[in-house]
């Protein structure tokens, strides 16, 4: 098998490993299970899973063998890893829900078919029927308290409020690395760097039970150069699924990331070759904008397709004078007589009338390229006559068409 794990160093992935030289050799001799975990609290992945999936599909290109683990389980408590607060506590049927969905999604990333065909568990089949006693008797006993709080995990969360349910959170994740282990022979948990606390704590739940196979490996988290995590938008959240965020969307983002973070960005979200990626980055000049438009039509092509790929591409260009196809802008059913004002808060451009306000008032709101400087402008029928729609726009990236 090849060198996987040198491939995932090249390609600036890798942040951790638990014991380094013996995942090298176990993943270039054999096919090894390996389990990503993505709990279901939303109806969508996001881009902070992208990097986690494309490290899945990389393995399984490889030959090993990827377990996604849907945490329908673990979900119920919510992981307090990252946050300042408790996360929001979903029904079972939202959750299941949840998981439906997102199967769809981590389809685009890893086959189901082959010697390595990857499965799809959900935690909630085990961890929901636990006996809380047995547990805590089994596992639990394994747990030392006094270093749980000193994980970042839970360390960031003691002056805010920890809750005592969250803190199961960690012996949950550990047994499902456990449960997986004796099932499927799964020795490698992968996640991101957020989850190092978790991650050591199946291995070494796993090592003290009495197996020698369990290992553990994380993957840097997307940021800037400056550290600072991509994939939100004034909007939130950058979603894979299309109904949340649009192709074109999508694409606009990727193609305005900043100059010094294309190639990193290339580097973990897309397949071109890393001679590819070197020759396309080598500028520091306007020239960068090419690699950009690469970036953003790869990246869109793998989660929303070839054809919706093409849409946004042609609509970014349709912007900019040269022509194409602008029905993958995000579109807002308006009304004449509508303040403008009320057109960039049904566009979801930001939340408010007083941000609205507060964008014309900065000269960011253009309306078929012509700046709005009146808060008291009303849409009116001649904003329409030239093509039956009008473009509202956000600075000199942000597009929106309206439509009566």
């Amino acid at each position: 098998m090849a060198d996987v794990l040198r491939t995932l160093e090249k390609r600036g992935y890798i942040e951790q490993l638990t014991h380094s030289d013996e995942i090298r050799e176990l993943l270039s001799k054999e096919c090894v299970p390996f389990y990503l975990g993505i709990d279901p609290t939303a109806d969508s992945i996001h881009v902070g899973h992208f990097v986690s999936l494309m490290v899945a599909s990389r393995l399984q290109k490889a030959g090993h063998k990827p377990i996604i683990l849907l945490g329908g389980g673990t979900a119920v408590i919510g992981d307090p890893s990252m946050k300042t607060d408790m996360r929001k506590m979903l029904t079972r049927e939202e959750l299941d829900e949840n998981v439906v969905k997102i199967k769809k999604q981590v389809e685009k990333f890893v086959s189901f078919e082959g010697d390595n065909a990857a499965i799809i568990v959900n935690n909630a089949d085990w961890l929901l029927d636990l006996r809380y006693l047995q547990f805590l008797r089994d596992i639990g006993v394994h747990f030392s308290v006094n270093r749980m709080l000193a994980a970042d995990c839970y360390k960031n969360r003691l002056e805010t409020g920890l809750t005592f349910f969250e803190m199961g959170y960690m012996l949950m994740q550990s047994y499902d690395f456990l449960y997986l282990h004796d099932k499927y022979g799964c020795k490698l948990e992968i996640g991101g760097n957020d989850q190092w606390s978790n991650i050591i704590g199946g291995v070494e739940l796993i090592r003290k039970i009495g197996a020698e196979d369990s290992y553990g490996l994380t993957f840097k988290l997307l940021t800037t150069k400056e550290g600072k995590k991509m994939g939100k938008t004034e909007k939130g959240a950058l979603w894979l699924d299309s109904e949340k965020t649009s192709p074109y969307e999508f694409y606009q983002y990727w193609r305005n990331v900043a100059d010094d973070d294309v190639k990193n960005v290339m580097m973990m979200l897309t397949f071109l070759s890393n001679e590819e990626i070197e020759e396309l980055t080598k500028y520091k000049d306007e020239r960068i904008n090419e690699a950009k438009k690469v970036l953003a039509y790869e990246v869109t092509k793998l989660i929303h397709g070839e054809e919706a790929a093409k849409g946004a591409q042609e609509a970014a260009e349709a912007m900019f004078g040269n022509g194409g196809n602008i029905d993958d802008m995000p579109t807002t059913k308006v009304e004449t007589d509508m303040s403008i004002v009320e057109a960039i808060v049904a566009a979801k451009i930001v939340d408010s009338k007083g941000q609205a306000k507060k964008l014309i008032e900065q000269g960011a709101i253009s309306l078929n390229d012509n700046k709005i400087t009146d808060i008291q402008y009303c849409l009116s029928d001649s904003d329409f006559e030239k093509d039956g729609y009008a473009i509202l726009k956000k600075g000199k990236k942000g597009f929106y068409k309206l439509e009566l």
